[in-house]
């Protein structure tokens, strides 16, 4: 925590060097709203994280390749705040498949997923956050969703148009799907089981057949929109001899309906001034639509046109008149109609006004009718501009003006999100506009190759050079993916980057289209479309009300440093347990033990442990006076799940659409590893008819090995038993063993009790008497001394193993008894290495086709004190183009993005 009141400091020092330009530091009320913005900030410092994919898509059987940047703060420095990231795969249905945690270095990690090649094609997403994030909220946790094809096991390939009317007052929907093999050819005169299901309800089914090109129609209606999200097709394809498929289509929208809302700038009509309005259409599908449109007054006079100009906004210019109301009469794309009300205007506000002019924002503000005749009014307007809750910009009206004019200078902000709020003299926030800020600071990489063009499995070196704005070199780090854009295209203004993410969409909340069009090809019109999305979007990281009256939130979630186990001690009761003795030891890889104690609220905490995932732990506690009937309480046991998909209209509804070069070049490769036997995944499973009987102790820790016992019995004997205790269902089925004051003892050494080690734990034996036989996954018995001397003289009266069931919960914790838990916590991933094939190596088999779409990954470039680093590789068999693409950041958070293209022949 002192690293974190540290950067705090910082940049609440930097913040108030900057105010004190244009302010006295005692001048109120900017210097009150000053210190509570101070206050909120030193208590929520924004971490954002960003992770860079090696590609925009994937195929069953592929691995995901990422590095996190993880950054903090307005200038984006990297985080010494966390120390822990979580990262999810999830997929449509917002189930989490997989689920690491990976240790973070000064900002930096990085890690992969491997996905089965029996994963069914559909939506995925990668989600990751930090526990402290979670304070602000899952709206900003770095989400991406990315399409998953699967041409190895697939068979039939679906293509859904979806069309939409109204009969009779009710809204229907019609969904021609077409059913085709992965060359296109038609699945015909095939039958098909299906149903349309929203959420747990089916409201239609039926049966139909294909026609001549594989269509089939379906239609259903009275759709609840709130279900939408979890809206599904669900068909079964029967063909060939006794064939069948199942296939799962996603409804994104049940109308044409389209929403269009109007956004005053600075939040107010005002009448008599004149007044931009920003507008946003948007499908029922969540994307952008195209319109257009009139604004007429009360006597349907036209005061205005307007029409969208990127992906559903736009904007336009009106002066709205004293006594006047205003409506818009648009027409959308298919030809219909509608007349939606403006809001109305007002006399006693103000309009703020923020104009781009090349370097600077110039800002105007106008008072109402109803302000300007109220000269009693007493006190000065304040204007204050923010970024990353730091504040870069105040100032003051002139004593008794209502409306001034300011010209301030871009590069006095960060890039990023800038935020302008006008305060009333009493210190009331009135007005707010965001404006961004692209100021030309990001890194300048330069990726050279020594010529444009080579040949297949030919090696190449790249050099990098990094250098700041001024043209100064750079220490930095950064990630590069190498792809083959021929056979894996990729639209540049969908696909999210470093920029996108760190200065757009990582401080909005609400769903973004296209993020990387502003930052791909930066010009007038990006500029100018990105102006317009900034007054339709607003910012939410914090509301200036709740910061001045401080009434948000507590920080409920702390930063993550490293990996911990913690929890509170309580009587039988419930009462805290203050200087209670706690025991945390696992007997996994090397073994360790340490102890703490709790305080006096019964709290207790282990930190900076390193383990990874399946390590099992045992938790012991005894009060100060040693009695053990006590409860332990865990912290963070149980699996946050993964809500709903906040890019949502990032889904799609065809998958492979567009991807057939892809799909090819997927099958082909999957065929060549299968050929040289360089393969051997789980579809591979359907070929074999495995007979091998199961261990009924695969989970235990004998040190013999997993089921080498004299005896061994599995949890499901005790569930046909119904035992409610294991005591209970071992009385007389342990050969050799006799029971005593419900100590087990073996026959041949009545005077020496059996060891009793639980999950690989030694524990008392009156432990029998406490676990459940539900709880229990096998028991091992040893008694001869080929088994039993292993563990050395405790195990000379025999030992009794027994091994508890694992929970699918990532955080499983049994207890045994009062006073005794064993806990197995997510521990760290361990991250592979990208294997890159070396061609001028004798050993590598030159036979196997290279058809990789990601030719080279590499998480780890670290540029030289004189801005260099190089890195080489050697290309694939396929011919086309190689993008290459690099994203980092420096030691002074200076973000940088580059792609390159080269050329196979």
């Amino acid at each position: 925590m002192n690293r974190k009141r540290t950067i705090v400091s910082l940049l609440i020092i930097g913040m108030i060097a900057v105010l004190s330009a244009f302010i006295s530091i005692d001048d109120d009320p900017i210097s009150k709203i000053a210190a509570q913005l101070d206050k909120w900030l030193s208590g929520h410092l924004q971490e954002k994280v960003y992770l860079q994919l090696d590609k925009a898509y994937y195929a069953a059987g592929d691995d995901i390749w990422f590095k996190a940047y993880l950054v903090v703060g307005a200038k984006h420095h990297l985080s010494a705040v966390s120390g822990v990231l979580n990262v999810e795969l999830i997929d449509e249905l917002d189930s989490v498949k997989q689920r690491i945690k990976l240790p973070v270095i000064s900002g930096l990690t990085w890690g992969d997923f491997s996905l089965p090649d029996t994963l069914k094609d559909g939506n995925y997403r990668i989600r990751a956050y930090t526990n402290w994030m979670r304070n602000a909220g899952e709206a900003y946790f770095f989400d991406k969703t990315f399409a998953v094809v699967n041409a190895i096991g697939n068979k039939v390939f679906t293509k859904t148009n979806y069309t939409y009317s109204v009969q009779n007052g009710r809204q229907n929907v019609n969904a021609v799907i077409n059913y085709a093999d992965l060359n296109g050819a038609p699945y015909a005169g095939s039958h098909v089981n299906y149903e349309v299901q929203f959420g747990a309800k089916v409201i239609a089914k039926g049966k139909g057949l294909t026609d001549d090109k594989g269509n089939l129609n379906i239609n259903f209606s009275d759709v609840n929109p709130q279900l939408l999200n979890s809206g599904r097709i669900n068909t079964e394809l029967k063909f060939g001899d006794k064939k069948s498929i199942t296939k799962s289509i996603i409804i994104k929208a049940a109308s044409a309906k389209v929403d269009v809302q109007f956004f005053p700038e600075g939040g107010n009509l005002v009448y008599g001034n004149d007044s931009k309005v920003a507008f946003k259409a948007v499908g029922a599908d969540g994307l952008g639509a195209n319109i257009k449109g009139t604004v007429l007054d009360d006597k349907n006079s036209p005061v205005a046109t307007f029409n969208t100009a990127h992906l559903g906004m736009g904007v336009f210019d009106f002066t709205p008149e004293s006594g006047r109301v205003y409506k818009a009469m648009i027409t959308y794309a298919d030809g219909s109609s509608n007349t939606i009300n403006l809001p109305v205007a007002v006399t006693s506000g103000y309009t703020l006004s923020v104009y781009n002019a090349g370097d600077n924002f110039i800002v105007k503000i106008l008072p109402g009718a109803d302000v300007t005749k109220a000269t009693s009014e007493a006190g000065q307007l304040s204007l204050i501009g923010q970024s990353g809750g730091i504040i870069y910009y105040a100032a003051k009206s002139s004593p008794g003006s209502k409306s001034f004019r300011a010209t301030i200078p871009k590069r006095k902000f960060p890039s990023g999100i800038a935020q302008f709020t006008l305060f009333s003299p009493t210190g009331e926030p009135m007005n707010e506009r965001i404006a961004f800020v692209q100021n030309a600071d990001q890194l300048k990489l330069d990726i050279s190759t020594g010529k444009s063009a080579y040949s297949p499995r030919q090696k190449l070196k790249i050099q990098l050079r990094a250098k700041d704005a001024a043209d100064q070199p750079v220490v930095g780090s950064f990630s590069v993916s190498v792809t083959d854009e021929t056979n894996a295209p990729v639209d540049e203004s969908a696909e999210g980057t470093i920029l996108s993410n760190l200065l757009l969409t990582a401080d909005l909340r609400g769903y973004v289209e296209h993020p990387a069009y502003y930052f791909a090809n930066p010009n007038e019109k990006t500029a100018t479309d990105l102006d317009v999305l900034m007054l339709t979007q607003g910012y939410h990281r914090f509301e200036w009300k709740e910061v001045l009256k401080e009434n948000y939130l507590p920080v409920t979630y702390q930063p993550e440093k490293t990996l911990e186990i913690s929890g509170h001690l309580k009587t039988l009761s419930g009462r805290p347990v203050a200087n209670g003795k706690v025991t945390v030891f696992t007997t996994t890889g090397r073994g360790f033990i340490m102890d703490t104690v709790s305080d006096n609220y019964g709290r207790f905490s282990v930190g900076n442990l390193v383990f990874k995932d399946s390590v099992k732990f045992v938790i012991q506690a005894r009060t100060a006076k040693d009695r053990k009937n006590l409860q332990i309480d865990l912290d963070n046991i149980s699996s946050r799940q993964a809500g709903k998909n906040k890019n949502a209209p990032d889904l799609q509804v065809n998958v492979s659409d567009g991807l057939s070069f892809f799909l090819h070049n997927s099958e082909n490769w999957y065929a060549g590893q299968l050929k040289y036997g360089l393969i051997n995944h789980s579809v591979l499973l359907k070929q074999v008819e495995i007979k091998a009987k199961k261990n009924p102790a695969e989970h235990s820790s004998n040190l013999n090995g997993p089921g080498n016992a004299d005896q061994v019995f599995s949890g499901e004997e005790f569930a046909r038993m119904a035992c409610p205790q294991i005591a209970d269902c071992l009385q007389g089925r342990l050969a050799g063993v006799r029971f005593s004051n419900g100590i087990p003892y073996l026959m041949r050494s009545l005077n020496w009790p059996m060891e009793i080690i639980i999950d690989g734990v030694p524990v008392d034996s009156d432990i029998l008497h406490e676990l459940n036989a539900n709880d229990v996954e096998s028991i091992e018995v040893l008694k001869t001394i080929g088994y039993t001397s292993i563990y050395g003289a405790s195990g000379g009266g025999g030992v009794l193993l027994i091994t508890t069931k694992r929970g699918s919960s990532d955080y499983h914790v049994q207890r045994y008894a009062p006073g005794i838990v064993t806990y197995s916590p997510k521990g760290y991933y361990l991250a592979r290495t990208f294997y890159s094939p070396k061609y001028d190596d004798p050993k590598t088999n030159v036979r196997v086709p290279d058809l990789r779409s990601t030719i080279y990954w590499n998480p780890n470039i670290i540029t030289d004190k004189d801005g260099a680093a190089s890195f080489e590789y050697f290309n694939a068999d396929t011919k086309g183009t190689y993008r290459v693409v690099v994203e980092g950041v420096d030691d002074n958070g200076n973000l940088g993005r580059q792609v390159y293209r080269y050329r196979v022949e």
